[in-house]
């Protein structure tokens, strides 16, 4: 009893840490929840690659180096706002640059029929209340805006549209100083309203190597254009995400307080896939392997905790046909008691304290980077990830996860990953660790802030010129 109170104690003293058991109870007792979502930026040169890596190598002590964007004019234009990817990661470069006192406007192009407008307004009130400036895309200050901006960076292929729809006359103006941030990986996207002022743009920067040469390739052969100057860019950790992560007693306190949530002891095994419900991100190849795992263990008379699958990223208002067939499937194998739904959640950090395993199952040509992969490892966690996309730029196979086919070709060996781990504590254990020091190594908000800067400073030289 003296233990917990002293442990208590230590918590009431972090402010922030009850900040998010806070607010995560919150959520919980309202089942209202919310989906959230670096740069190892590399040039496609070697000469670039290696000033980058150099720079992503320097300490967290130190002076900013995002401090030379203090007082420039920055104009960021989101194709949406929304709890998904690409308006988060813009978000955060935005909170970053107001940190360094750079001047920053945010516009969103488009309003979707799917849209939610409790989201826009939240999300819109975060960002006025961290001094970022909103405008409606298309009134007479965003154009002024981009007109005098320093710097302008579009968000994703389909924001583009926003350049001819909006800026008309102007274009040629603002693509001198333009950096174009793309995050899909998907053949749609290769359309010439999205991407035909791409060539003339400063630069482009990509989530990961192999998206890169994906749009270096289909630019070339589909279109018939060049890529500009393109850097790569990793993402990295956010130093509050890092902090739970590193405090193992508010990590124990997140840890049972999910697991109470879900109904599930302490040493039950929780594989989780923590993405927005969707076939491209697998979760019903992940029960179809989960299912087969079971029946593994069953098989081979293995001795092995209860062991669960959780997928986070629901949407129980909405229940999608997709997620329907899920939902069936679950009755109809009859693993109800094993299986959990949770709904879109904002705060990651609880189910990251309270899972053994991630599953990053994306298919097609996988996670464009996977900004998930990293959050867990950070954790300790394991990664299976699909062989496919930024997942195999972040996980060592055999080191700090285990890698599978995309496909129904990944179903029995997730499976039998799936097994190995459960069955394994100190393999589990030992990849977890290798996971976290790889994180340390390139995957923190200080090596995003380093490479990011370097790319900055490129694009600005442009523009100037």
């Amino acid at each position: 009893m003296g233990k917990q109170a002293t442990s208590w104690n230590t918590l009431q003293k972090k402010r922030w840490t009850l900040m998010i058991l806070s607010l995560f109870t919150l959520l919980t007792l309202t089942f209202f929840f919310f989906t959230r979502s670096a740069f190892n930026s590399c040039n496609s040169t070697d000469h670039f690659q290696a000033q980058i890596q150099s720079a992503s190598q320097t300490s967290s002590s130190g002076p900013n180096p995002l401090g030379f964007m203090k007082s420039k004019l920055v104009l960021l234009v989101s194709h949406e706002l929304s709890l998904s990817g690409g308006p988060l990661l813009l978000m955060e470069l935005a909170f970053l640059l107001r940190g360094v006192g750079a001047e920053v406007v945010w516009i969103t192009n488009q309003k979707t029929a799917q849209a939610d407008d409790g989201v826009i307004y939240s999300l819109e009130r975060k960002m006025l209340d961290r001094g970022v400036q909103v405008f409606s895309a298309k009134s007479q200050k965003a154009i002024d805006t981009a007109m005098k901006a320093d710097l302008v960076v579009l968000n994703t292929a389909v924001a583009g549209k926003w350049l001819e729809g909006v800026l008309k006359e102007n274009v040629k103006q603002v693509l001198p100083k333009v950096l174009w941030w793309i995050h899909e990986m998907r053949g749609h996207y290769f359309k010439l309203e999205y991407v035909k002022h791409l060539p003339f743009v400063a630069g482009a920067m990509i989530d990961s190597h192999t998206t890169a040469e994906y749009w270096k390739n289909r630019t070339r052969e589909r279109l018939g254009i060049k890529m500009p100057e393109t850097y790569v860019v990793h993402l990295g950790n956010s130093k509050d995400l890092m902090e739970v992560a590193e405090d193992s007693v508010a990590k124990r306190v997140l840890r049972e307080h999910v697991r109470e949530s879900l109904g599930v002891r302490d040493d039950d095994l929780l594989f989780a896939i923590i993405n927005s419900v969707s076939r491209g991100k697998g979760q019903d190849l992940f029960l179809h392997s989960f299912y087969e795992s079971l029946h593994l263990i069953q098989e081979k008379k293995q001795q092995v905790p209860s062991v669960h699958a959780v997928i986070v990223g629901s949407d129980m208002n909405a229940q999608t046909k997709f997620e329907t067939e899920l939902r069936n499937f679950v009755l109809e194998k009859k693993i109800q008691d094993r299986v959990h739904f949770v709904n879109k959640t904002l705060t990651v950090a609880p189910y990251l304290a309270a899972i053994d395993v991630l599953v990053q199952n994306s298919q097609a040509r996988g996670e464009c980077f996977g900004r998930i992969t990293i959050e867990a490892m950070a954790f300790q966690l394991p990664v299976l990830g699909t062989a496919a996309g930024g997942t195999m730029e972040i996980v060592m196979n055999g080191t700090t996860g285990l890698l599978h086919p995309i496909g129904k070709e990944g179903v029995i060996p997730l499976a039998n990953n799936i097994l190995k781990l459960a069955t394994h504590v100190e393999r589990r254990l030992t990849m977890g660790k290798k996971g976290y020091e790889r994180v340390k190594d390139i995957f923190l908000e200080h090596h995003m802030s380093q490479r990011i800067s370097f790319v900055l400073k490129q694009v600005l030289r442009k523009a100037m010129s």
